[in-house]
């Protein structure tokens, strides 16, 4: 599908839209008297002072939510693997040449304030009372923005569906699109690449001990939290409340025989032995039958880059509106001069549903009426000329199950492919671990 159409996980503006809920995580780091070094990635070092700091913005969090923190030693640890992990893929992004220019960290912290209903005043006023300085924030928004564009880049791009795949989904999935949800918290006991015979027996030895503690008792959370290798370890492995097209196969297919409460039997992955639990269901309805208003739209896309400016952009698309609005031909202009793969089909993008492009596309999109062509419009991608073609109401019942199928696809295989590429990334990387060392 084309890179304009959004995508749940990876939709910047919405992950974004909660970082002031977190800002006290960027409160400047307590003085210490000598910042030793507690781990080396390739030629870059990170100090305890930075790995302090990434301690309080956690703690901070997690009494904000009210939930347990895991024992000290098992935070430190974890959060210090976040810290190689992230200063990996940051090395990566560096080496490859891939930056985050001022104007999008402006718009980025712009949707931010709006998101919270806030203005920038009130939002720098925000983090000043948390005691966040504005630089720190903007160069955590930076950082942000430069992980999602890397993985979009190195693995969400690269990622099929094929449409055997939709039907053999739909087909074994009949319940995929209910308004049933389930809330899953896992623990992942994580595998390397080609594990040897020995390395399974030593997975499989952790994930019966980490089961006897669960039997006895123990809390889930805090187990997760002290043993699980996956990222979301440190918030209990929680994945929050999700229909089962949303979550891992394997994980949906344990779901369906568990009640709550319940946990499954250790299930295998290429990713090592997962340990699923069922925390809560709701909900049940079969999805009724839909209908929408559907827009046929056509679009040409200039990208900004090292040498194109947004203002040089935006001035390219005006002077092709005006041969537009004078008598071009929108298709061939497209054909000759867009940057998105419609292009070859003269921009024309079919027929879209509501959501199915980003905010500031579909915005422009609904304010036109047939044959109205928009002026330059700023979205992630770059800039757009907008003409809507036609409107309909149409049933989109089938049709629509099937764009929810591919895109839950999708999304699996993404996440599947985002971890084998995170400890690819983190296993060719030279890492020493100095953490409790003298």
């Amino acid at each position: 599908m084309n890179r304009l159409f959004s995508r749940s996980r990876l939709a910047l503006a919405i992950g974004l839209s909660c970082v002031v809920l977190a800002l006290p995580a960027a409160a400047a780091p307590r003085a210490v008297g000598v910042d030793r070094i507690v781990a080396v990635v390739n030629n870059e070092v990170i100090t305890e002072q930075e790995l302090r700091a990434r301690i309080d913005q956690t703690t901070r969090q997690f009494k904000r939510q009210g939930v347990e923190l895991p024992p000290a030693d098992v935070l430190e640890r974890q959060l210090l693997e976040r810290l190689i992990v992230e200063r990996a893929q940051l090395q990566l992004a560096r080496e490859t040449s891939l930056r985050v220019d001022d104007a999008t960290l402006e718009r980025a912290i712009s949707r931010i304030a709006e998101n919270n209903k806030l203005s920038i005043d009130q939002l720098r006023a925000t983090l000043d009372k948390d005691g966040v300085s504005w630089n720190r924030f903007r160069d955590q928004i930076r950082t942000e923005i430069l992980l999602t564009r890397l993985r979009e880049r190195e693995v969400d791009n690269k990622v099929q569906v094929t449409d055997a795949e939709v039907d053999n989904f739909l087909a074994s999935n009949p319940d995929a699109f209910s308004n049933q949800e389930y809330l899953l918290s896992h623990i992942l006991i994580g595998a390397p690449e080609r594990p040897t015979p020995e390395q399974i027996e030593r997975l499989r030895a952790r994930a019966d001990a980490v089961m006897a503690r669960l039997r006895s008792g123990e809390d889930f959370a805090r187990v997760a939290a002290a043993t699980s290798d996956a990222p979301d370890a440190i918030n209990g492995g929680s994945l929050g409340w999700r229909r089962l097209d949303r979550v891992p196969a394997i994980f949906a297919e344990a779901a369906r025989s568990l009640k709550p409460g319940e946990i499954a039997p250790p299930l295998r992955s290429a990713s090592g032995i997962h340990i699923v639990k069922l925390m809560e269901r709701r909900g049940g309805d079969t999805a009724a039958a839909q209908t929408l208003e559907q827009t046929r739209v056509r679009h040409i896309l200039i990208k900004t880059s090292e040498v194109l400016s947004d203002a040089d952009a935006e001035a390219r698309l005006r002077g092709l509106r005006e041969r537009i609005v004078n008598g071009a031909d929108f298709g061939e202009l497209a054909k000759a001069s867009s940057a998105d793969l419609s292009a070859a089909k003269g921009g024309d993008l079919g027929w879209v549903n509501p959501g199915d492009t980003v905010p500031e596309f579909e915005r422009a999109m609904n304010a036109l009426k047939p044959g109205d062509v928009s002026p330059p419009v700023r979205s992630p991608f770059g800039w757009h000329l907008i003409q809507v073609l036609e409107r309909r109401v149409q049933d989109v019942t089938d049709e629509r199950k099937r764009s929810l199928a591919r895109a839950a696809l999708r999304e699996r295989k993404a996440e599947q492919a985002y971890e084998d590429w995170l400890r690819q990334l983190r296993d060719s990387t030279y890492v020493d671990n100095r953490l409790g060392r003298e």
